[in-house]
């Protein structure tokens, strides 16, 4: 749903709205006047002007689609460096690695969906912002979803879902540059 379609169901087409519409109409018709036409008016003119007055966020940007560019560049480079560093064994290799503690599992995965939501308040500024709200959403969902099931639970079964949700992650971030 569009920015007009926004305003033309909160202008006229929720049931508050509508009810409003209803009573003007009836008592312009008990005045003489044709209430049904003045109504369309008032919907194709207020849908003209919203067009006029509020184009596309990205639109509005110029020369600054850059600096969002960047930012999902950037953004998706963080989600890719930190998957790898969360896989890459630091230690050396001859000390035995135990499996990570759900307290960290727990944190890393706070601070990607934070991180992750915060990028969801930029999503208005993509060229195609419900492709990019769609794509960080999902993988908000499978990768933070199964994490905090896993740092919660230790069951492992749904961590088969995360590296999807890794990748639609890194999409989110790179659909800012298209």
């Amino acid at each position: 749903m569009g920015l007009n379609d926004a305003f033309n169901y909160v202008l006229f087409n929720n049931p508050v709205s509508s009810t409003m519409w209803s009573m003007a109409a009836q008592g312009a018709k008990a005045a003489g006047l044709k209430p049904k036409a003045v109504t369309q008016t008032a919907a194709t003119h207020t849908k003209a002007v919203v067009e006029q007055a509020l184009p596309p966020l990205w639109k509005l940007l110029g020369v600054n689609r850059h600096i969002v560019r960047l930012a999902g560049l950037s953004g998706a480079a963080a989600v890719v460096l930190g998957a790898y560093g969360a896989h890459y064994h630091f230690t050396p290799k001859d000390e035995n690695t135990q499996e990570r503690d759900p307290k960290q599992i727990f944190e890393m995965t706070n601070r990607y969906h934070f991180i992750h939501s915060l990028a969801l308040l930029a999503a208005p500024l993509a060229r195609r912002p419900y492709l990019t709200t769609t794509l960080i959403a999902s993988g908000m969902s499978l990768f933070c979803g199964t994490c905090y099931y896993l740092a919660f639970t230790n069951d492992r079964r749904a961590a088969q879902l995360t590296p999807m949700g890794g990748f639609l992650l890194i999409f989110g971030w790179l659909s800012f540059i298209i």
